[in-house]
């Protein structure tokens, strides 16, 4: 069930008026945990036993972390559960990625070896459920938190709709004493939350998506198209990742909060960020702090010496570039931003600091950090590595005319929501007051979110399109 979808329309306001009319807690989380199991449901039924396999390895494991008193037992039911889950995830994203890599190798060796092949369907938002019951596992072991023993609390905090397949990917400190909580209905829970909803959906549907059917044009035919073309493609591309991720984000956000409930922040304006370091702190926020918590700290982070300190970073980079696909493109793309880092780091290691203005400064770099996150991109979403080394090829030598087959109203259009967005952006990273926006008259602001909702629906471009992290 897609968000932006009739279904998903009518399935929300159902779950949220029918989780207010339950009075007590266990009957709204058991409510809330079979909505939850039908929602991820629509994609594949039978991909729900793999979600309830997951989810009951961590629960045993950490049951058993909780019990055993033996460093060396606790470590056993840690690193078992650990194991499969990881098992699970390798055998449906990457078994067939390794798989082909060890039949090239080989080939390359005149050694005749095939890895036998599966061809499974690979479940949607494997890698997010997944990393959030690795990242519980973690936390009881280190005893950040205790082991829940409620087995549908739990289940929940796994398979909780709105983050269950994209995320955010939440974590158990924040998320299980929520649904121990009694959410009385608020007024400024659903005025936030819906005003979320309605934002995320102007980001997937009117930008996003807009843009998707220039970018796919261009990038699934790169070789009829000119240098101005790829480029505009690889602009148009850099906002609707970012749109499609952010949009889903926000709709997860606000529907939660709508039923009374907080997830954590997701994006914060990333192409703003002065650096690869700090867009990285604004972009996937729950995916960088998982990785950096469970990933890059146990490799010893910046409290090794200081070539250690760019391998750790490089190597928590390159597995980020591995979780979001199994292809030599997203290799390279977490490759490359973990060398961002390490230029970054000693650039301002070994070079003298310029004295300018610093506002000037400040946008010098903000312009810097944006073209390298645009050009990374392009490894993002091309089909493969030549296919990539060609559009940049063509980027920086073909000068042929710009494709409009899309038609110019459409280019027109998506660079008007691109506007649209990057001022609301601007003003929220200013922190600039527009009454208007904010006034505290009800009738203004029933009339502000209608107005916005037919423009939606005008400008919208309703192809269907899934969201994009669905495959990660």
């Amino acid at each position: 069930m897609l968000f932006n979808s009739l279904e998903f329309i009518l399935f929300f306001p159902i779950v949220c008026l029918v989780y207010y009319l339950l009075p007590g807690i266990k009957g709204r989380t058991i409510f809330l945990l079979l909505a939850s199991y039908y929602f991820y449901m629509c994609w594949e039924p039978v991909y729900a036993l793999l979600l309830l396999t997951s989810t009951s390895i961590t629960y045993i494991s950490a049951l058993c972390m909780d019990r055993f008193r033996s460093r060396r037992r606790r470590k056993i039911s840690l690193f078992s559960g650990i194991f499969i889950n990881l098992g699970i995830l390798f055998f449906y994203k990457y078994y067939e990625f390794a798989g082909s890599l060890i039949t090239d190798f080989f080939s390359l060796l005149n050694i005749g070896i095939e890895i036998p092949r599966w061809n499974v369907l690979l479940p949607v938002g494997i890698s997010f459920y997944i990393f959030q019951a690795v990242g519980y596992a973690i936390d009881v072991y280190r005893g950040t938190i205790k082991a829940e023993k409620n087995f549908v609390v739990y289940a929940l905090f796994i398979s909780f709709f709105p983050q269950l397949v994209a995320g955010p990917i939440e974590r158990a400190k924040n998320m299980l004493p929520q649904f121990r909580e009694k959410h009385k209905f608020s007024y400024e829970n659903f005025d936030a939350g819906l005003r979320l909803m309605i934002w995320g959906f102007f980001m997937k549907l009117c930008v996003a998506d807009r843009v998707s059917t220039y970018v796919d044009a261009v990038y699934n035919n790169y070789m009829e198209h000119s240098g101005v073309s790829l480029l505009l493609a690889t602009f148009f591309f850099t906002f609707q990742i970012y749109c499609d991720f952010a949009g889903y984000s926000l709709i997860a956000i606000g529907s939660s909060k709508m039923m009374g409930f907080t997830l954590m922040e997701n994006f914060h304006r990333p192409y703003f960020a002065k650096s690869i370091k700090e867009f990285w702190r604004r972009w996937h926020i729950s995916l960088s702090t998982w990785f950096k918590d469970y990933l890059y700290i146990p490799l010893g982070g910046n409290r090794v010496g200081h070539y250690r300190h760019l391998w750790n970073l490089f190597v928590t980079f390159l597995v980020s570039g591995i979780w979001h696909g199994a292809n030599l493109t997203f290799v390279l793309w977490g490759s490359l931003h973990g060398l961002y880092q390490i230029v970054g780091i000693e650039k301002n290691r070994l070079l003298p600091k310029i004295n300018v203005s610093k506002r000037l400064h400040a946008v010098f770099n903000c312009l810097v950090t944006f073209v390298l996150v645009m050009f990374a991109w392009i490894f993002f979403r091309a089909n493969d590595l030549h296919s990539a080394f060609s559009i940049i090829a063509k980027i920086f030598t073909d000068r042929g005319p710009l494709f409009t087959g899309e038609g110019i109203p459409s280019l027109l259009l998506g660079f008007m929501c691109i506007g649209i967005l990057m001022l609301k952006e601007i003003k929220d990273e200013m922190s600039i007051k527009v009454h208007a926006l904010n006034a505290e008259n009800y009738w203004v602001r029933i009339i502000s979110i209608s107005l916005f909702i037919a423009f939606i629906i005008l400008t919208a471009s309703f192809n269907g399109g899934a969201f994009i992290y669905f495959q990660f």
